[in-house]
């Protein structure tokens, strides 16, 4: 429950007798007060009176914040039964939000394309253009900038906003909502036997929850998994732990049980996170782990636009605007290739006379990162791991 530590560090000893109370800290191990907010509330809380009725949990946002709370949840709600007597259900640790419902016969158009939000969106635009609303911007310009000899590849994009009239400042941020890996969708279509083109929607089943769908729909599994689903990122332990049920092999089940569990902390660490296991790889390791697709996508997070600075001036360039982006691509401790989704996507998309991309965009603004309003002062540039992009905005605008 939300309160004032003020209020909290005015009370006396003993005014918060007969509360119970249970603290969960949100901090970052590389920084030196680690969690320091955390451990004076659970510390206050005791001295005023109050009874701690689960240990204090610690999320390290340096390493897998969503992990440690999951694993003190389970600890929590152990000590809660035990505090008040409720006897765990084991029926309801599964339980589903949504369910299938397939569609046969559906005219195209009432089908979602990829759109983020609104139903035929990327053929009939209208602005404001937002998270829900990206406009479909041409992809004007895609080269390499550097040479044939070096190990890295850095190209530099133009999308072109004429239409759109969008406004930007240098030091905004270009969104791009990328596309999913097609070969990737195709294996996990193979892997788990599904009609990749059929149409379904996944409806709400859970009067608490929020959410109607989890992405658009009606749409396909092919949308789904190119378009709306993160299928690159390493689950989490909630998500291998509710796939494990659908492992027929009994040492696999076991395995991913594991892996999800307070005791296989570790275990995740090195074989998942480290490894850098996404959700096809581990499919492909456990052989026999056949989820249905249509829970294994309510499991999924979803894919998120990739935001990159803004490398031109509206001074300069009022009807485009410019990316430099460093392809993300290498081998993981396991091998295997790993492939950034949205700069190996980019890469691939060179527009010809006869070969023509648009990519879904939106500008965010960005306040805070701006040059001063007289163009006399002195600016000294520094990019800490930011790269040349945004100052080359800065350059422009000042020129």
């Amino acid at each position: 429950m939300p309160f004032n530590l003020t209020i909290l560090l005015k009370t006396k000893k003993t005014e918060l007798d007969g509360l119970n109370y249970a603290v969960f800290g949100l901090g970052n191990s590389t920084y030196e007060y680690y969690n320091k907010m955390g451990k004076d509330v659970d510390t206050l809380l005791e001295k005023r009176g109050a009874v701690r009725i689960s240990e204090l949990g610690l999320g390290d946002d340096d390493g897998n914040i969503e992990d440690d709370y999951i694993h003190w949840r389970e600890t929590f709600w152990a000590d809660i039964c035990k505090k008040f007597g409720v006897v765990k259900s084991e029926d309801n640790l599964n339980i589903r939000n949504y369910k299938l419902v397939e569609h046969d016969n559906m005219h195209s158009s009432k089908v979602f394309k990829g759109e983020m939000g609104y139903l035929g969106s990327y053929d009939n635009q209208k602005p404001p253009y937002d998270t829900k609303n990206p406009y479909m911007a041409d992809l004007t310009v895609n080269y390499n900038l550097c040479s044939e000899d070096s190990e890295r590849l850095v190209f530099h994009c133009e999308v072109d906003v004429t239409k759109a009239k969008i406004k930007y400042e240098p030091g905004d941020h270009i969104a791009i909502y990328p596309e999913n890996s097609a070969k990737m969708v195709e294996q996990i279509g193979n892997k788990l036997n599904i009609d990749l083109d059929q149409v379904m929607s996944l409806d709400c089943i859970d009067e608490f929850t929020s959410k109607k769908t989890p992405f658009p729909c009606p749409t396909t599994f092919r949308t789904a998994l190119t378009h709306y689903v993160d299928i690159t990122t390493p689950p989490r332990t909630n998500v291998i732990k509710d796939l494990a049920q659908y492992a027929r092999d009994e040492n696999e089940k076991a395995f991913l049980l594991k892996l999800s569990s307070i005791e296989g902390k570790s275990q995740y660490n090195d074989w998942v996170v480290k490894d850098q296991r996404h959700i096809l790889q581990i499919l492909e390791d456990c052989p026999s782990l056949q989820p249905p697709i249509d829970h294994l996508l309510e499991l999924l997070p979803r894919l998120q636009a990739r935001y990159y600075s803004i490398a031109s001036s509206p001074k300069i360039h009022p009807r485009s605007i410019h990316v430099c982006a460093a392809l993300v691509q290498y081998k993981t401790r396991a091998g295997r290739q790993a492939d950034g989704v949205c700069t190996s996507w980019l890469q691939k998309m060179v527009p010809t006379e006869t070969d023509q991309y648009k990519v879904p965009v939106f500008v965010r603004r960005n306040q805070g990162f701006r040059l001063p309003r007289r163009p006399t002062v002195p600016v000294i540039m520094i990019g800490p791991g930011t790269g040349l992009a945004p100052f080359r905005g800065f350059i422009q605008h000042r020129a």
